[in-house]
């Protein structure tokens, strides 16, 4: 289940599996154009939706042992995760059971982190409550993170954990060792937009940096009722053209 490049490369690197099969692929008909369908098309597994995946396990036409999330973004119920005997296991870009939900990338900026997790857990019938396999961590820059960089080690060290879990969670017979994830953050998708407007006394750096993931609107301020997104000079450094001629830059600006 997912959409994203890390979830295609691991669904090619399991597809190599002699000793598993695939019995398909979980998405939605908006991201038909997904990294994760094209790698499903190419070797020939079959594509799901949601509604079409759940009449299909209600009706007894598809079986599945273990059930594998990689960033799949809709919330499971009923057959889905009571009929696999090794559960499903989620892998979550933030560390549980401090940070639930869509957020965790701002909030570790917004909250000064100076380390972070991916997680493995299974799954149930909450959000991100589900029992906890594993953290992986890894330090993160204090000064200059933004979530578009900060998303990029996590998918990193996602496939590192994936790839161990699931591994162990193909020969193991039921499910692995798990232990409880109480407690924690959950921050709704209203709040977080909330939170991007620039107000008195903020860190503008900060909020930018917790905010910066074009092509999404970032941290922004208010002239005449018009939301403008706000950039700082690292980040136009950072992705200015290799061979753009040094003569443009600030060289006041300390990095």
């Amino acid at each position: 289940m997912g959409r994203k490049k890390v979830a295609s490369t691991l669904l090619r690197y399991f597809f190599s599996n002699k000793d598993v099969e695939i019995v398909g692929v979980l998405t939605d008909d908006y991201h038909k154009d997904s990294d994760v369908v094209k790698v499903a098309n190419q070797l020939s597994i079959p594509l799901f939706t949601y509604e079409n995946a759940i009449n299909l396990i209600k009706r007894g036409e598809l079986f599945y042992d273990l059930g594998v999330s990689v960033l799949y973004w809709r919330k499971l119920k009923d057959e889905f995760l009571s009929m696999p005997c090794k559960g499903i296991i989620n892998f979550h870009p933030a560390p549980l059971p401090e940070y639930k939900g869509t957020s965790g990338y701002n909030l570790a900026i917004l909250d000064s982190k100076t380390s972070w997790a991916v997680t493995a857990h299974y799954m149930n019938n909450d959000i991100d409550a589900g029992r906890i396999i594993e953290r992986k961590n890894f330090s993160i820059d204090l000064e200059y993170e933004t979530v578009a960089s900060l998303e990029k080690k996590s998918m990193v060290k996602i496939e590192e954990l994936a790839l161990n879990i699931i591994n162990k969670a193909i020969i193991q017979k039921s499910y692995l060792p798990s232990f409880k994830n109480e407690g924690g953050r959950y921050v709704s998708r209203l709040e977080m937009e909330s939170l991007k407007e620039v107000g008195v006394g903020d860190d503008v750096d900060r909020k930018i940096r917790a905010f910066w993931y074009p092509p999404y609107n970032g941290a922004y301020i208010r002239i005449d009722n018009k939301k403008y997104t706000l950039v700082n000079q690292k980040i136009l450094y950072d992705i200015a053209p290799t061979n753009i001629n040094a003569v443009f830059l600030d060289k006041e600006q300390d990095f």
